[in-house]
């Protein structure tokens, strides 16, 4: 399978759909805070202390950076969010009076994770969850993150591989334009990795199949997390009412015994993966970088 080529999101078309999502302020979505939970297991395999972590999010509904802020308390957390954050309500007078006594609280910025405010080896951490798959050009983005990465700094990230919405990929089969995104599969992660100066890359993957009361059901979720069709190549007019007739008929088929009732399932495939950054080996300036350890058994004392 070959990823796909930078260049077929509608990035304008993306950041509304995000806008939009935010603006309405839902609650965390629940599967993004159960995959954040899974990644945050995988850190209890790391040995790693570190002072500042990046925190770069899918979306207004990501949630789920509780794991990751209860494992490393003292480390100053900012979390990137693609699109400025709903207002939130004004504190009660009891969390105005205990701010000031808060150790280190997170800082808040919004970017592109695609061109971080941020100068070079920044955090020892980097870690996203599900943001990687809203970009179209994924390698962009990982280079980016190489970049404000400390030597010896850990990325941790999921992102969702090509099975993800299959069903709802079927169910529009008929028609052209496409209604669902193309996602890089996780071996061309890995290779995106190697070339964007990672060590160590480790990736994996498993199935997660969400079911639904309703064909309309998995579209509000997708709606709430600004998860809309941004295809470059999608249709720009309304899509008409025979068209969503055909479709639902078709992802209703797929129905299964669920309980007392018969649900619909929606496929993710949720990508694990995991990277080190290495010491440099070649300067700016092309020049190769050697390196002399002087505690070796040979190092001579005065």
């Amino acid at each position: 399978m070959t990823a796909p080529a930078p260049g077929w999101l509608d990035a304008a078309a993306a950041r509304r759909a995000m806008t939009r999502a935010a603006r309405r302020g839902h609650a965390p979505d629940p599967f993004a805070a159960e995959i954040a939970r899974r990644m945050a297991e995988r850190l209890e395999l790391v040995r790693l202390a570190p002072q500042r972590v990046l925190d770069v999010r899918c979306g207004p509904t990501a949630g789920g950076d509780e794991a990751l802020h209860a494992r490393y308390p003292r480390a100053e957390h900012v979390t990137l969010e693609p699109v400025p954050p709903a207002p939130r309500a004004r504190p009660g007078w009891a969390a105005r009076l205990a701010r000031p006594f808060a150790s280190r609280t997170g800082r808040i910025a919004c970017a592109d994770a695609g061109g971080l405010p941020f100068p070079p080896s920044a955090f020892e951490l980097v870690w996203s969850n599900l943001a990687l798959a809203a970009y179209d050009d994924p390698a962009a983005v990982l280079r980016e993150w190489h970049r404000v990465l400390a030597v010896d700094g850990l990325l941790m990230f999921t992102t969702v591989g090509p099975d993800t919405l299959k069903e709802l990929r079927a169910a529009f089969a008929f028609e052209a334009p496409p209604h669902v995104h193309p996602f890089a599969d996780m071996h061309d992660i890995g290779d995106m990795l190697v070339g964007a100066g990672f060590a160590d890359p480790v990736i994996d993957m498993e199935m997660v199949t969400l079911t639904y009361a309703a064909f309309d059901d998995l579209l509000g979720d997708l709606r709430r997390a600004g998860a809309t069709n941004a295809h470059a190549a999608r249709r720009r007019g309304l899509t008409g009412r025979g068209t969503w007739s055909r479709a639902r008929r078709a992802y209703e088929a797929l129905a299964r015994d669920g309980g007392n009732a018969r649900r619909l399932p929606a496929t993710v495939e949720v990508v694990y993966g995991h990277a080190w950054k290495p010491a440099p080996r070649v300067a700016a300036d092309g020049r190769q970088i050697i390196r002399f350890d002087a505690r070796g058994p040979h190092r001579r004392r005065n």
